[in-house]
């Protein structure tokens, strides 16, 4: 078995998304605190033929909450239907604008106090729109010890699911060591995103932006073909 183990971005770059569909079990870490300044509530799309930077408001707690207990701020709904509206100015023309609007529509503006939840069903609406099929477990719901920390965590949860290959996003290869993995019978690989450029209102290609860039300006079935685009080592 597969797995992947991740911390929940809203609406990230397609190389989250590959991983996703390259393993039988996704692990959404709901369960580690909330980082400022990550991706967790912000991401990147297409201004002008630049990259321009949206967020989501999160409610000013302590830095010690665990993601699964930070709010969204009060006026969370008034500024995301105005990021909302944005987006849609920005990407006014696009191919797929029309076919891409209500589900944009049915993320930013479901209605919840709970930011991690905010989150989560971005990521399966997401899912269900990309045809990735792959469960999306909570790291909460996976029996370890909850004193364990960074990679012996990880292998933690591996083994609590019987996983025989961790993939890991390309970013984590200073994070794990194979030896450790292999030690526990579980091979480490990861996996390392390729991106085709494509029609973006005819200016520079910009990469690596939200996956809601990639929609707009790419059908279902091209799409199925760039999730694929990706090499594990």
């Amino acid at each position: 078995m597969k797995v992947a183990i991740m911390q929940p971005y809203f609406c990230p770059y397609i190389g989250y998304f590959q991983l996703m569909g390259a393993v039988d079990r996704f692990v959404l870490l709901d369960n580690v605190q909330y980082k400022k300044g990550g991706w967790f509530n912000r991401n990147r799309v297409l201004s002008d033929g630049t990259d321009k930077l949206f967020s989501i408001p999160v409610k000013k707690q302590s830095t010690y909450l665990d993601v699964r207990d930070r709010l969204l701020a009060e006026d969370s709904i008034k500024v995301r239907a105005a990021v909302l509206e944005s987006i849609s100015t920005l990407y006014k023309g696009a191919p797929q604008h029309a076919q891409v609007m209500p589900l944009l529509q049915s993320i930013f503006l479901y209605e919840t106090e709970n930011f991690f939840d905010f989150v989560h069903h971005s990521l399966s609406q997401l899912n269900r729109a990309l045809r990735i099929d792959t469960p999306i477990l909570l790291s909460s719901a996976v029996a370890i010890d909850e004193g364990l920390k960074g990679q012996e965590r990880v292998i933690a949860i591996n083994k609590a699911l019987g996983a025989d290959t961790y993939i890991n996003a390309s970013g984590g290869r200073e994070l794990y060591r194979q030896e450790d993995f292999a030690r526990e019978g579980i091979a480490l690989k990861f996996l390392q995103p390729r991106m085709s450029e494509y029609e973006q209102f005819g200016q520079h290609f910009v990469p690596w932006l939200s996956i809601i860039d990639v929609m707009m300006f790419n059908d279902t079935q091209r799409i199925s073909g760039y999730l694929q685009q990706f090499d594990l080592v």
